[in-house]
């Protein structure tokens, strides 16, 4: 993974996002300026929402897994209630109307490459949609004459994103372009063509695998899928370049100001400071620091702090974690994702050797990333709560393990909802508005203000299609 850090690059970032995202801004049209954005121009705006939106669709689900925990009590997310996410719709939906224009684009100066990476990153936003909303507007959501666009039923979506990156894969592998990839416009790979095609099946292997509840999972056909995806943390889907602070670090120094954020939930410090599972995780202090107590604490979903302020009674995400120090990387897909993902299917399949090698690896390769020690990261899987053995290996332990690695990224929601929350001693968030938990969110108001009536009506209990 190019790091893409020069002057250059910054002065692209800036100059190019912004001309690149007109239909995101409620402005009138420039006469002087071009009304079909550059190829590249649109690339950067692309690559950089997409990393975005998976923070600010994180933003929203960290709460509801419990990864985090509002400062305050009786918090909208934490405890279920009905709210407005117009901000993420709208977001998701400008990024993709990009990506859109990207792949029209490219598709008629004969650009294969920008196209094929134009479809993943449409894969992975409408994705997003997908398994936050389910059925939402996409078969006619980019035509201009159409005001109110109908939605496409939820199960059809997902096939959408499934077509999208077999057509990705087929046009970044294509001999006949006209274009490559300008490396300083590719904000994820810096035009690897060969890392936007692992990134592909990367994803293919995530929806595949989504299918857990449904006749039609295939674990064959997600371990084929990761053949052909990430066989390094080299590999991983992250963007390192930003306007300002990176997300999960603006957090951080907001706490430090007393701008309350990035506090850590119960149940996720519990699950790694002994107290759940009983054995100690080295990742929690490169995540987090201790208490004035000496010892770490998370706050209860939906309770609230206990301190009157940021006075290290609890814990919160700290300006030195790997997570959220200057310069953090947002992470989109990752290699030690792809190896559990593969623990799981080999798992379903009854392949308990390949699971457990797949299970240590994405344990290995997770601590590996974020600088855990090594003779501390073998002492971890030597625990015998950790290193249980490929005859012991279960599907509890796979996903308890995936939910610490995948810390802060927006799948795990979709896990929990598969996984029917049974993560051990994860509980109702305190002062609930629902008797169980949570499996979709309200459609946006700006939504039904401007297209009510094709909006399905839903409930927060209703599961999503491939949760039921």
């Amino acid at each position: 993974m190019k790091k893409l850090r020069s002057i250059l690059l910054y002065t692209t970032l800036s100059g190019m996002l912004f001309t690149a995202c007109s239909k995101s801004l409620d402005i009138n049209n420039n006469p002087n300026q071009a009304t079909t954005p550059p190829l590249n121009g649109l690339m950067v705006s692309a690559t950089y929402h997409t990393a975005i939106n998976v923070y600010k669709v994180s933003n929203i689900t960290s709460y509801l897994v419990q990864y985090l925990a509002s400062p305050n009590a009786d918090g909208a997310t934490d405890t279920y209630q009905s709210t407005d996410y117009s901000a993420t719709w709208k977001l998701l939906y400008h990024n993709m109307t990009d990506i859109h224009d990207l792949i029209a684009q490219a598709g008629k100066v004969g650009a294969a490459r920008h196209a094929g990476a134009g479809k993943v990153m449409m894969a992975i936003n409408l994705e997003m949609l997908n398994d936050l909303w389910g059925s939402v507007p996409y078969s006619s959501a980019f035509n201009a004459n159409i005001i109110q666009p109908p939605y496409t039923a939820d199960d059809s979506v997902y096939t959408y994103c499934l077509t999208l990156l077999t057509e990705g894969i087929a046009q970044l592998e294509a001999a006949d372009t006209k274009y490559e990839l300008d490396g300083a416009k590719d904000l994820l790979f810096g035009g690897n063509t060969g890392a936007w095609i692992k990134t592909a099946y990367a994803i293919r292997a995530r929806l595949l695998n989504h299918l857990t509840k449904k006749t039609t999972y295939d674990a064959t056909a997600i371990l084929a899928a990761l053949d052909h995806a990430y066989t390094t943390n080299a590999d991983d889907a992250q963007m390192l370049l930003f306007q300002s602070l990176s997300p999960w670090n603006e957090a951080a120094v907001n706490n430090i100001n007393n701008s309350l954020d990035g506090w850590l939930s119960a149940h996720f410090v519990d699950a790694m400071n002994g107290k759940t599972y009983g054995v100690f995780d080295p990742r929690l202090p490169l995540i987090t620091d201790t208490t004035k107590f000496g010892d770490y604490r998370g706050t209860i979903n939906g309770a609230g702090r206990i301190g009157s302020g940021t006075d290290k009674e609890e814990c919160y995400l700290s300006v030195k974690g790997f997570y959220s120090r200057p310069g953090a990387p947002l992470l989109v897909a990752t290699y030690a994702e792809c190896r559990f993902i593969a623990a799981e299917a080999a798992f379903r399949q009854g392949d308990k050797k390949k699971a457990y090698t797949a299970y240590i690896d994405g344990i290995t390769a997770n601590m590996d990333k974020i600088g855990v020690d090594t003779a501390k990261r073998n002492a971890y899987l030597r625990n015998p709560v950790v290193g249980v053995g490929e005859g012991a290996i279960t599907l509890d332990l796979i996903l308890k393990e995936k939910y610490t690695a995948q810390f802060l990224h927006p799948d795990t929601w979709n896990d929990a909802r598969r996984y029917d929350y049974k993560y051990k001693n994860f509980h109702l968030p305190e002062n609930a508005k629902l008797t169980t938990f949570i499996r979709r969110l309200a459609y946006p108001d700006t939504e039904k203000s401007r297209n009510g009536a094709n909006m399905p009506a839903v409930q927060l209990t209703d599961h999503i299609w491939w949760d039921q």
